[in-house]
């Protein structure tokens, strides 16, 4: 029987189980993946403490519930009118399904087949599992929705974590200049080997003054953010004139002021954003999805995973990602 972890309770990660469960058949346009590798990622805690996000609100998953959906494997069945050519591939899942129902966190997966793709034969099997959301989240913010393009400067906050390692190499394949923000000194060497062209550190430096220094005062076009809260006001300061700063998350858990002068006077625009922009639309879906696919088989863009744990160890996985001491997840 494939082992499968699932949750029990809604908290943290100490309600994670690993059960042997009776192996599944795909339905009707779903297929079963032999899984090889499933990412771990921050907001895994969302749904862990009770909080799955459906349409535009949050549910209440039901317990004991399967989670997760950024895995890779090997097809092994289809379901009914499913092509039987995909029995033996090798792909990895792209978001955009309940995880409470098709969980990939486990041996085994059944999934929509709408939701599988090959990956670039160059990749390991983590490498698989951890691309899609980073790099569909990257897309949509910097290229979909900022048009990221040569010579611009791009602030990428949270410039250490999975989708800011990813915009750092759309922003350089762009020919773009990347500067990655981060909070602690430590991480700096490690984000500048993978690409950035400049990081900040906003525990010992002041982030204006430092973009005033990089740009020779022109500010940057593009702030692309996850944290939100009063950071939005120096992102604003720091903007160039006609400037965008894409919001993409909360993590300040702080509440934000609109900063209306430099919204005024450089008429800067603040756009929010969630991937679901992206995997909700077939047809800027699947730009995208060639798009990042063809920057990875070539080799210019290159996931990277910070550590791998055996299946039996989820719960360390998920304190380990807690803990920010990981680049990416």
């Amino acid at each position: 029987m494939p082992r499968i972890i699932r949750l029990y309770a809604f908290g943290g990660p100490e309600n994670l189980k690993l059960d042997d469960l009776p192996s599944q058949q795909p339905g009707p346009g779903q297929v079963r993946l032999r899984v090889e590798a499933s990412s771990v990622t921050r907001d895994h805690f969302t749904f862990m403490s009770g909080r799955q996000f459906r349409g535009h609100g949050f549910v209440q998953p039901s317990l004991p519930t399967r989670l997760g959906y950024e895995s890779a494997g090997v097809i092994d069945q289809v379901g009914e009118g499913v092509d039987a050519t995909w029995v033996g591939k090798r792909v990895s899942t792209v978001v955009g399904f309940d995880e409470s129902r098709y969980g990939t966190l486990g041996e085994e997966a059944i999934v929509p087949v709408a939701n599988v793709y090959e990956y670039p034969s160059n990749l390991t099997g983590a490498e698989a599992a951890a691309f899609w959301v980073p790099y569909l989240t990257a897309y949509g913010g910097l290229v979909h929705i900022a048009r990221v393009e040569r010579g611009d400067f791009v602030s990428i906050s949270a410039g250490s974590s999975s989708v800011g390692l990813a915009a750092v190499q759309f922003a350089r394949d762009s020919g773009a200049t990347a500067i990655a923000v981060i909070r602690r000194a430590a991480k700096k060497d490690e984000v500048l080997s993978l690409g950035a062209q400049h990081v900040i550190v906003t525990d010992e430096e002041d982030y204006e003054s430092r973009v005033r220094d990089i740009t020779e005062g022109k500010g940057v076009r593009i702030c692309f953010d996850p944290i939100g809260g009063p950071f939005v006001e120096q992102l604003a300061a720091a903007s160039a004139p006609g400037g965008m700063i894409v919001e993409y998350g909360v993590l300040s858990g702080q509440p934000a002021t609109l900063p209306v002068m430099p919204l005024i006077g450089k008429g800067l625009s603040i756009r929010g954003y969630t991937v679901s922009e992206i995997t909700r639309d077939p047809a800027i879906g699947a730009t995208a999805k060639e798009f990042i696919y063809n920057r990875l088989a070539d080799g210019r863009f290159r996931p990277k995973v910070d550590k791998i744990f055996p299946l039996d160890r989820t719960a360390d996985a998920y304190r380990y990602v807690s803990s920010s001491q990981q680049i990416a997840g």
